[in-house]
């Protein structure tokens, strides 16, 4: 029978070259946007002066300020460009509103000699087309020099008041204790935000919107969407629901249509354990102890949003919200990838069928990580708290949202990265000669130690334009979470779904090699939607807004055909040893689709990003997203390792407790998506109609005060889970008796 065109490319063979074919294409126009980036990114001038000549702030200023800012932190706190935490204001935002408020006043006593409260509608009318008139004709961020009229100059002075103030003081009404920042600190920190106001209200040349696109909403100057957000959110749309359906179709037709002779594996018997994955032994309950404190920390940080004047146990004098914060998003990279680390190192053993040369090689990683680990979470403190300002690059908070790392701990995670990556090439690269699945493991494992390294470029020094930093930032946070720990996820998904005998060989390097085609097709110019508002061009409207989340649909459909598989096993008698284990790796594909796909979906077309950028409704893509495509497969791991310790020894096992901590984690998951999607939904209208300034006051979510209250159930649902999780392993682990 003569083979279709679509029978070739859902052939392995098709498949494979696929893969390369869009790798090497969107990887090489990746590369092309980054060679042409200092084209369109909004430039930092030598100076911005007056018209009267008085400079107001230079170049210097500008990038001393934005070491201030991510010295101590801010960005864990509030935002610049909608980019933070949801606490505190968005700092470029105050100053463009507030600027606007001043010019309204002024104009108001110019023209009319009335003060902006007094002006008729008609009159305000005429003053909002002059101020708009100071913000988009008199006013251009260019490269040389920026001037202001006299009436914004001293605004920018208002301005500098008003952000001195606050950050030496606090504000203790958004949980600032204040006490750190020196005034002369502040002061350069305004000139860094002032910069960020000008990209989000001086037009881009020869366009009529803003370096970042029109972000944020203001209606004091009318500010609002383009026609073309609009437009790519129905495209993308229309895609998805084509591309879904399409997918779906390849699914069924190609990748789970069994040949009559394929047969599933045999799943995976273990009688001993090789000296290096009994090291991996210890790993375990520095894997759960650090989730569990990531989920009491998340809990506090609710207490805190809620009532932000309050101290909860601590006070926030001793560890602010930002260092908590801070330390929250840390912990959950570190428990992840060290999760992770040990998935390899267990994996890596079987599939070469013999151990490392020194299985000591093990203890020193598990060494080199604590050190990290822990010299890391004390510069967080010490950094953010001010009592490393000489220091603070090499070893306190970067002050970089989810990468906050000092250099020196950034440097030690890629060298134990590659370290693990050696660990585990040494020992399976002749294994993975004819295993696409083992390769997939492999040069993912090289992704994932070697991209992180995006965001430490130059290693030696800050980056100085904010949207340039961010551009790499999100490398990191988007290439290295939701491209190359994708890829290591799909393989170690195949790998362990034929390994316990669920899934043929043949059928699952099928579905991962088509994953990995969507994988490429999606993740690497999908950051592109992280893109949009602080300061790219246009463009990356477009391409973040097509390129979406389709990924984990064929991982969730395999879950669906191994649970197919693993009931007929059940009802055919057989044993199956590693239930916990799987139930996590499929709670793993359901709640990564939620997060990833699903809510992913809800937030990632233009037109809601615009006004749900930088509130609570982004809460449930992260943490949900984050959980399912990450944590739960850093959780099966710890799990499998456990397992397999008790096989070999011949330990009691039993899967009670494991799946009561499974249920309660993700049962509070789930509930956690209810709070928070309400409370960003009412922000998110507030932005559309009352302007995005309004919605980051503290009145704005203080009529959502009950539901905040109502995350109680939730979190503590999530930290019981958590728990119990860490009782489980160790129990199982350490304390488990002989059968």
């Amino acid at each position: 029978m003569k083979q279709t065109l679509l029978d070739k490319f859902m052939s392995r063979k098709g498949l494979y070259t696929s893969f390369w074919i869009i790798a090497i294409f969107m990887v090489s126009i990746l590369i092309y946007y980054t060679a042409n980036l200092q084209k369109e990114v909004p430039p930092i001038p030598q100076e911005v002066k007056s018209e009267s000549g008085e400079v107001l702030y230079t170049y210097n200023d500008v990038v001393e300020g934005k070491g201030y800012f991510q010295q101590f932190d801010l960005m864990d706190w509030g935002t610049l460009l909608g980019m933070g935490a949801y606490m505190g204001p968005d700092f470029s935002t105050d100053f463009m509103h507030y600027r606007a408020e001043f010019l309204y006043d002024f104009y108001g006593k110019e023209i009319y000699k009335k003060s902006s409260k007094e002006l008729s509608d008609i009159e305000r009318g005429a003053v909002k087309e002059r101020v708009k008139q100071d913000f988009k004709k008199q006013t251009q961020l260019l490269e040389e020099t920026t001037v202001y009229t006299d009436a914004s100059a001293q605004a920018y002075h208002q301005n500098v008041k008003y952000l001195t103030n606050l950050l030496v003081n606090g504000d203790p009404e958004r949980a600032f204790p204040g006490g750190i920042i020196r005034p002369e600190e502040a002061v350069k920190i305004a000139a860094f935000v002032d910069w960020a106001q000008l990209v989000a209200s001086s037009l881009r040349p020869g366009t009529e919107r803003t370096w970042s696109n029109n972000w944020p909403p203001e209606p004091l100057l009318d500010q609002d969407l383009t026609f073309l957000s609009h437009k790519i959110s129905l495209w993308e749309f229309l895609l998805l629901w084509t591309l879904t359906i399409v997918v779906i179709f390849l699914a069924y037709e190609y990748l789970f249509k069994k040949d009559p002779d394929e047969k599933l594996e045999p799943a995976i018997k273990i009688t001993f354990l090789h000296k290096s994955q009994v090291k991996l032994l210890k790993y375990i309950p520095i894997v759960a102890a650090l989730f569990f404190v990531q989920l009491i920390l998340g809990g506090y940080l609710a207490h805190i949003y809620t009532e932000p004047t309050q101290d909860f146990i601590l006070a926030q004098s001793l560890i602010p919200f930002n260092v908590i914060r801070s330390i929250h998003t840390q912990l959950a990279i570190l428990w992840v990838a060290v999760g992770w680390l040990v998935g390899g190192l267990l994996i890596a053993p079987w599939v070469a069928n013999k151990d490392h040369k020194f299985p000591w090689l093990v203890d020193v990683l598990w060494a080199a990580l604590l050190i990290v680990t822990v010299g890391s979470l004390y510069g967080l403190y010490m950094g953010a708290t001010g009592q490393m300002r000489d220091v603070w690059f090499w070893f306190g908070n970067e002050g970089r949202e989810l990468i906050n790392l000092g250099r020196v701990w950034d440097i030690g995670l890629v060298i134990g990265l590659v370290f693990w990556f050696i660990l585990i090439i040494s020992l399976i690269r002749k294994a993975a000669t004819n295993n696409p699945i083992v390769s997939t493991i492999i040069w993912s494992a090289f992704g994932i130690a070697t991209l992180y390294i995006a965001g430490m470029m130059p290693v030696h020094e800050i980056v100085p334009n904010y949207t340039v930093d961010d551009y790499y930032r999100w490398w990191v946070i988007h290439l290295w979470v939701e491209l190359t720990f994708e890829l290591f996820a799909a393989g170690v998904i195949a790998f362990f779904t034929v390994s316990l005998g669920l899934i043929s060989q043949k059928t699952a390097v099928r579905v991962m090699l088509f994953e990995l085609f969507l994988i490429m097709l999606s993740g690497t110019l999908g950051v592109g939607h992280h893109y949009w508002w602080q300061g790219l061009d246009e463009y990356w409207i477009a391409i973040g807004g097509i390129f979406s989340a389709l990924e984990p649909l064929p991982l969730a459909l395999m879950i669906v055909e191994a649970m197919k598989n693993k009931r007929e096993k059940i009802h055919s008698g057989q044993e199956f040893e590693f239930s916990t284990v799987f139930m996590w790796i499929a709670g793993s594909a359901v709640l990564n689709w939620i997060g990833a796909g699903f809510f992913g979906m809800v937030i990632n077309t233009p037109t809601i990003s615009y006004y749900s950028h930088g509130t609570y409704l982004i809460m449930p893509h992260g943490h949900v997203a984050l959980l399912g495509a990450f944590g739960y497969i850093s959780i099966a791991f710890i799990y499998m390792t456990s397992r397999a310790n008790a096989l070999a020894k011949g330990l009691v096992w039993d899967d009670k407790l494991s799946k009561i901590g499974f249920w309660t984690l993700t049962t509070g998951t789930l509930l956690f998506v209810i709070p928070t999607m309400i409370i960003g939904m009412h922000q998110t209208e507030m932005a559309m109609e009352m302007g995005y300034f309004y919605t980051r006051t503290r009145e704005a979510v203080e009529s959502m005060k009950g539901w905040m209250w109502a995350r109680i159930l939730p979190d503590g649902l999530m930290i019981a889970g958590g728990g119990i999780i860490l009782f489980d392993l160790v129990q199982k682990t350490f304390l488990a008796k002989k059968k």
